[in-house]
């Protein structure tokens, strides 16, 4: 399983750096400009007025924009979900199913390796992968934070990256068991992206409607909390999503270990897991 971790990991490298250096930098851009906002706050404030109340709901309150968990939020935090979730979903949905489409899948397994080595060898290094590019935008932040006014520890601002960190494990792995129960990998990565959005748009309408505030309870974003971190993580909520992204870490692999592994191709749109090809064995090779 050793070496099929850090084979993955090398896999996923240039993302890693990508995704971390990027956000890294933007983070550092951003907090550059707080000190500027913060002298500027009686005419930002009326600024900010005279936008309608959905407009703001997206990017939270906006009375504590001159705070830094407030700044943050609105600059950052706010709209990570659904960036970072672009790669989270992507990188989950073909985490086994991209190798099982263009046929390399069934060679692997042909070797003496279980599925179960191939299954948690991959999924560390998804997970190493998520927790590198939240690191290295960590960061980016807080290689900035000492020459603005912000009052906080290097501890207190890695709360909302592990905010955000929990969400991304938890959409990935669903994306992860899409791709189990869904005939392609594109699927099972547009199912995921679409509840994702779907969630932060509820999350986000619920905060001024209030029939939307029950549906919001069952939305994975409705217990992010972004910046709003540095004032009192709710660890109740980041340990919540975390034990449901295991029970879809272990849901995927239940399914994994029974498919049949398709030779080549998309295959048909027969769902996985009510059909098995005949003429083909567990490991995914001929009989």
């Amino acid at each position: 399983m050793r070496t099929i971790f850090w084979y993955s990991l090398g896999r996923m490298r240039s993302q890693i750096l990508g995704w971390g250096l990027c956000l890294g930098l933007l983070g550092g851009y951003l907090v550059s400009f707080y000190d500027t906002l913060v002298q500027q706050e009686a005419q930002l404030l009326e600024m900010v007025k005279a936008y309608p109340p959905e407009v703001m709901a997206f990017f939270g309150d906006m009375n504590k924009l001159f705070t830094p968990g407030g700044y943050l939020n609105t600059e950052f935090f706010s709209y990570m979900p659904i960036v970072l979730g672009i790669y989270a979903v992507l990188a989950g949905s073909g985490l086994l199913a991209s190798d099982e489409e263009n046929g390399t899948l069934d060679l692997l397994l042909a070797h003496p390796v279980s599925r179960a080595e191939i299954y948690f060898g991959r999924l560390g290094a998804f997970l190493v992968a998520l927790v590198g590019i939240h690191a290295l935008a960590w960061l980016g932040f807080w290689l900035f934070v000492p020459g603005t006014t912000m009052d906080i520890m290097p501890g207190e601002l890695a709360l909302p990256f592990l905010s955000l960190l929990a969400e991304m494990i938890l959409f990935g792995a669903l994306a992860l068991l899409f791709s189990m129960l869904l005939p392609s990998r594109s699927m099972a990565a547009m199912v995921s992206g679409l509840l994702l959005v779907t969630s932060y748009f509820i999350s986000s309408l619920a905060k001024i409607d209030e029939n939307l505030r029950q549906v919001a309870k069952v939305s994975p974003l409705n217990y992010y909390q972004g910046g709003e971190a540095l004032e009192g993580m709710k660890w109740s909520w980041f340990l919540g999503l975390l034990v449901v992204a295991l029970g879809f870490v272990l849901l995927a692999w239940q399914f994994f270990e029974r498919r049949d592994i398709r030779v080549v191709g998309e295959g048909s749109f027969r769902l996985p897991i009510f059909s098995r090809k005949k003429g083909y064995s567990h490991a995914g090779t001929r009989d």
